[in-house]
Formats: structure tokens, C-alpha cells, sequence
């Protein structure tokens, strides 16, 4: 059954706004969004993320724009664990299954959907294809996701990296409720 919706959180982090328009079904989803942050610099940018099954990213286009210009960065996934960045390939990327927007919620979905880590126990080790905003550069980042708990409405998930752990709220179907001190969920449709 394939589902939409659209959601928009507060980055408290950015001191900005996301709103995303998100398909989903069979293992995979797609979306589109649009972000405007304050923090480091005033900056507005726009996505399309399209995953293939197992919620694999295949490809994320992000428009960032600042004072300084504008940037435009076409990352790709080939599904054989292969990355690109503007038809350069990342070898340090080898492996990632996923990438992770900062300062977005919502790329934080496909590894906890994978492994439905909002709903039973588990705790899972990933290399993510990270991308900074609003600069766009593209860099490895190991993370680990670890299931806390479980309610009726969703479940809650430990994200660490580094140093940096937070504790998220999501909903049923995985989407972030509360990223504390990153975003917070405004609303839903």
C-alpha cells in the first residue's frame, strides 16, 4: 500500500523550518522538501530523496542557497554499495547504505525502517553518506541507532555518533516526532 504525507518540523538547531512530501510503500519511499534555516548563515534549500527497496538511498538532489550563491549537489547510490557526488565517485563511502541530510529529520527514517528499530529491540552500526548545510560537502559518518522503547504511537530510538547521542521519538511508522535539541515535529497531513 503506498502512502503520502506531509510533514513539517522546527529545527531548533538551524532556527528554521522543514516541511517534506513524503510517498512510501513496498520497502521504499520518496520525498521532497524544502528547509530554511538561520544558523550557521541564513540559507534556504531544497530536496528530492528517492530510495530503492530496503529503503536503500539511490539518490539525493539538494539546491542550497546563501548570501554567497548558490550550490547544487546530485549525490547517487548505485545499489552495489558505489557513491557519487556531481559524477565523482567517494570512495570513502563504500558500503553506506544511506545518506543524512543535516539538519533533516526525515533522512534519519531509512535505517530505523529497515530494521524497524521504532518498534522491537535491536541496535545496528551504520556508515551514513553525510552532507553538510548549507555547504553540501559529502563525508562518512559512522552511526548507530539503538532501540529504547516501545508506546503505542511509535517507539523511541537512540541516535549516536561520535561523542553526540540524542534520544528520538518516533511514530508508528518511523517518521522523527522529537529530535531533541535538532527538531521537533510542527505537523502532519
Amino acid at each position: 500500500m503506498v502512502t503520502s504525507r506531509v510533514i513539517t518540523w522546527v529545527v531548533t538547531e538551524s532556527k528554521g523550518y522543514e516541511t517534506s512530501w513524503i510517498t512510501s510503500g513496498a520497502g521504499a519511499l520518496s520525498a521532497r522538501g524544502r528547509a530554511v534555516g538561520t544558523t550557521p548563515e541564513p540559507y534556504w534549500i531544497s530536496y528530492e530523496l528517492d530510495t530503492a527497496d530496503g529503503f536503500v538511498t539511490r539518490r539525493l538532489r539538494v539546491t542550497a542557497e546563501t548570501a554567497a550563491g548558490t550550490r547544487v549537489l546530485d549525490l547517487r547510490h548505485d545499489g552495489e554499495g558505489h557513491w557519487t557526488a556531481d559524477g565523482e565517485w567517494l570512495p570513502d563511502l563504500g558500503g553506506a547504505l544511506d545518506c543524512d541530510l543535516g539538519l533533516c529529520p526525515l533522512t534519519n527514517t531509512m535505517p530505523v525502517l529497515r530494521h524497524g528499530l521504532h518498534l522491537g529491540p535491536g541496535e545496528r552500526e551504520f556508515l551514513m553518506a553525510w552532507v553538510s548545510v548549507p555547504e553540501l560537502t559529502v563525508r562518512a559518518s559512522q552511526q548507530t541507532y539503538t532501540h529504547l522503547g516501545r508506546h503505542a504511537d511509535g517507539g523511541r530510538v537512540r541516535f549516536a555518533s561520535g561523542d553526540y547521542r540524542s534520544d528520538l521519538e518516533l511514530d508508528a511508522d518511523g517518521y522523527v516526532v522529537d529530535y531533541p535539541t535538532m527538531a521537533r515535529r510542527l505537523a502532519t497531513a
